[in-house]
């Protein structure tokens, strides 16, 4: 397995002190995360230098967005050899309507969709909305 330097090298990113903090917070994360929830826990750092972190991680398949349809953009760590590639590794989210959690079900990966000749996809989105385990008691 390998280090959090070396993936971060392996992705052509410059490892610095706060790339990775902001690392270690999304991996001990169960739930993606909003720019404020990150903003939050490294108050002291440039909001600038957390935004353009977690954009480096997402361009470099580190990190992906998630819309979950509540209009603020979360994100979470990749799975470990994904390339974010609509084909293969997209995978469904769940949101909670009562504790407004999002999590990655990446065990469940959103089935390829074909879409006309001459339509080009280039994201696909799936999320599932109800209850989570914590919030139902299960």
């Amino acid at each position: 397995m390998q280090t959090i330097e070396q993936l971060l090298e392996s992705k052509d990113i410059r490892v610095t002190a706060m790339r990775l903090l902001i690392y270690k917070f999304l991996a001990q994360k169960q739930i993606a995360v909003t720019l404020s929830d990150i903003e939050n826990a490294f108050e002291k750092a440039d909001r600038t230098t957390l935004y353009r972190t977690v954009k480096t991680f997402e361009e470099k398949g580190i990190a992906h967005q998630i819309d979950d349809g509540t209009g603020i953009t979360k994100y979470a760590l990749c799975e470990e050899g994904c390339s974010c590639e609509i084909e293969t590794d997209l995978h469904l989210h769940f949101h909670c309507n009562i504790c407004n959690e999002t999590i990655c079900l990446t065990e469940h990966k959103i089935p390829q969709i074909k879409v006309p000749e001459g339509f080009v996809s280039e994201n696909v989105n799936l999320v599932v909305k109800g209850i989570c385990d914590k919030c139902s008691g299960h």
